[in-house]
């Protein structure tokens, strides 16, 4: 057992800023700063001026309005209308390409041109620097559905899309290892310059672009500029709130996160959010061909041209166990919904003697070393009822399996369902394998029922079948 960690242990300080933020934090830190720390109190009426964060709130809130406003005085052109479009996608995949799978995960190496560039499309994203993102994204994945996750998805939809950056965080995210990105002088460069690039590309640029291109100054700024910021922060607030609510779990359901096609298109194709937090390396969101994700194809492109290299992709064994894991659990669900067959384990054990005595009573056949009880089925007999008759108090295993008929899957399923005793001596020899079912020859079984088919039953000569 870890031996709780001393209060003198310095949960995730650093001598400086490229020694590992996490290099002394011990083996139960969740567990232990959640204990030792208290999260500031929830927002009331009397707290919510000093809580809110004032600078997202205006950035988040205010600017929407004032786009709306400007929308409503100055008609959009064409070419504006392109260009936002454009310019969305620009600024939008300085995050998806730079922000979150170069810096964030790694999962592709950048030439410095191709980093500057990102770095300056990120800008205009207006979502914070680099090492901050990276930072908070960092402990989004590492503490995912917890109170140190930063966009914890259980707190709500609202709170994972918006509320989370409006509302000073009540906890401190989990602590998140950023030394790698101070090293990097791209990374530094941005940081330092951060707010007149977002000046720049945020409002200056898209208000130059279409003045000098087609004379439209104020459709640059309203449409390109602050409308195309607002689309921009909700595709990427989508990744934090929609791909953790809507669509499925095809490779792990343990947290949130979950794969849609809608939460793709709304993302720049970050949607496939499930395969993402169970392969946060690889380059790629979405793994066929014909799923929505033009980031990846974004990064496939700047590799063919020489600008990015070592493009991470998780071995294809592995994903594949993944969605056999979930297909697997998904099917023992639908197993647990069906009735299955007496275990062999449960029936009493009778001999021959006892055997012949019942049939006296009550219908009963031997097949395969099973004592099947085939009173409610001799009338609905498809072969007649007077074959089974026949067999009552004898050894039909040669009959069922192939000298009269052979019989399909389903009879030997039904036929199951009436074992009521198992012969003393168990099956003839040559035919163990026929003694289960077609249906549980593929049974999906759990760790400690394994082997429950081999194993031996007690001894009894009870008159059990009889009820």
């Amino acid at each position: 057992m870890t031996p709780p960690p001393s209060h003198k242990v310095p949960l995730g300080t650093a001598n400086d800023e490229h020694t590992p933020a996490d290099i002394n934090i011990p083996d139960n830190y969740v567990e232990h700063t959640l204990k030792t720390t208290k999260p500031l109190p929830p927002l009331s009426w009397q707290n919510w001026q000093t809580e809110i964060n004032w600078l997202n709130f205006f950035i988040l809130v205010v600017t929407p309005f004032i786009g709306l406003a400007g929308a409503m005085f100055t008609p959009l052109r064409w070419e504006t209308f392109v260009f936002s479009i454009v310019y969305y996608f620009i600024t939008g995949l300085g995050i998806t390409a730079g922000y979150h799978r170069l810096w964030a995960h790694r999962s592709y190496n950048a030439s410095k041109p191709l980093q500057y560039a990102l770095s300056i499309m990120g800008a205009g994203a207006v979502e914070g620097s680099i090492k901050w993102w990276s930072r908070g994204h960092r402990a989004h994945h590492r503490y995912t559905d917890t109170d140190l996750d930063p966009y914890n998805a259980h707190k709500g939809f609202f709170y994972s899309h918006i509320g989370w950056m409006l509302l000073k965080p009540r906890r401190k995210p989990g602590v998140a290892d950023v030394s790698d990105l101070t090293k990097s002088e791209v990374v530094r460069w941005q940081h330092k310059h951060y707010i007149s690039l977002i000046l720049i590309m945020g409002f200056l640029v898209p208000t130059l672009v279409a003045w000098l291109g087609w004379g439209d100054a104020k459709g640059g700024y309203v449409y390109a500029g602050v409308l195309r910021l607002i689309f921009v922060h909700h595709s990427t607030f989508c990744v934090n709130s929609l791909a953790h609510w809507l669509g499925e779990a095809p490779f792990d359901d343990k947290h949130t996160p979950r794969d849609h096609v809608i939460t793709a298109l709304c993302t720049i194709g970050e949607g496939y959010h499930n395969f993402h937090h169970q392969f946060p390396m690889d380059y790629r969101n979405a793994i066929k061909w014909w799923q929505y994700d033009p980031t990846k194809w974004f990064i496939w492109t700047c590799q063919k041209v020489g600008l990015a290299s070592h493009l991470k992709v998780f071995p294809d064994n592995e994903v594949k166990k993944g969605q056999l894991t979930m297909q697997l659990k998904k099917l023992r669900a639908t197993q647990e919904k069906l009735a299955w067959p007496s275990d062999s384990n449960d029936l009493p054990v009778v001999t021959w003697e006892s055997f012949q005595e019942q049939a006296q009573k009550r219908p009963l056949i031997l097949i395969s070393g099973f004592i099947h009880d085939v009173s409610t089925f001799t009338t609905e007999h498809p072969g007649g009822a007077h074959l089974i008759i026949k067999m009552i108090g004898k050894d039909a295993t040669t009959a069922f399996f192939g000298g009269v008929y052979d019989h399909s899957n389903a009879a030997h399923n039904l036929l199951a369902m009436k074992r009521v005793g198992v012969l003393q001596g168990g099956a003839p020899h040559g035919l163990e394998d026929k003694s289960i079912p077609p249906s549980q020859r593929l049974k999906i079984a759990k760790y400690n029922e394994l082997g429950a088919y081999g194993s031996s039953t007690a001894y009894s000569d009870g008159e059990g079948m009889l009820g």
